[in-house]
């Protein structure tokens, strides 16, 4: 593995693990579970060796089939926390403990100097809503000059962000996340609820 950066101080939480205490774990005779939680574009662009990858919405889904599944302690991940953070409630409500947070999410890691494999590049979920929303605002606001009633667009659009902050969930980025863009190589929901048996095979 890669050297980490030895400047990295914040202490790990019970829940929450910055990439040094990871990368150790992750060397110890009890490893815990990786989960990426990121779509499976965003997971063959990069992912950390050794972690599967179960789709938000597919453990949403499956979440109670996926507690039974695991009883070792559980790393979830994804680009930044976002999403990781809403799966740990998800699982935590159908009963599993154990479960951690990758602090920062993979762009964490990946500062860290922490190792990855890659495949062909994609821009992560994030950055797409950011690309949308931003051309739907600018779009709306350049239309208003014709079009008075457009800037609404841009305001309603203003309305469901604030809305994706409060309530840490983000319609926009769901919608997203179905795109053939987003699905990369075909994972199908039952085979990625599987693959988390003892026998199944870790991510590449």
């Amino acid at each position: 593995m890669t050297a980490l950066n030895t400047d990295m101080t914040t202490p790990a939480r019970s829940a929450v693990l910055d990439p040094q205490t990871l990368a150790e774990r992750l060397g110890s005779a009890t490893p815990p579970r990786l989960i990426d939680v990121r779509t499976p574009a965003e997971f063959e662009t990069v992912h950390i060796p050794g972690a599967y990858n179960v789709p938000l919405d597919t453990l949403r889904e499956h979440r109670e089939e996926i507690a039974r599944r695991l009883d070792e302690d559980v790393v979830l991940i994804c680009r930044s926390g976002q999403r990781a953070s809403q799966a740990r409630e998800a699982l935590a409500a159908a009963g599993l403990p154990n479960l951690h947070l990758l602090e920062g999410g993979m762009q964490a890691w990946q500062s860290a100097g922490g190792e990855v494999n890659r495949g062909r590049s994609r821009w992560d979920l994030e950055r797409q809503v950011r690309l949308v929303a931003g051309s739907v605002v600018l779009t709306s606001i350049l239309a208003s000059t014709r079009v008075p009633g457009a800037k609404w667009l841009a305001a309603a659009l203003g309305g469901g962000l604030t809305a994706a902050a409060l309530t840490n969930t983000c319609a926009m980025g769901a919608a997203l996340s179905k795109l053939p863009y987003n699905r990369g190589a075909s994972l199908d929901p039952a085979d990625a609820v599987a693959q988390l048996s003892p026998s199944g095979p870790a991510g590449r």
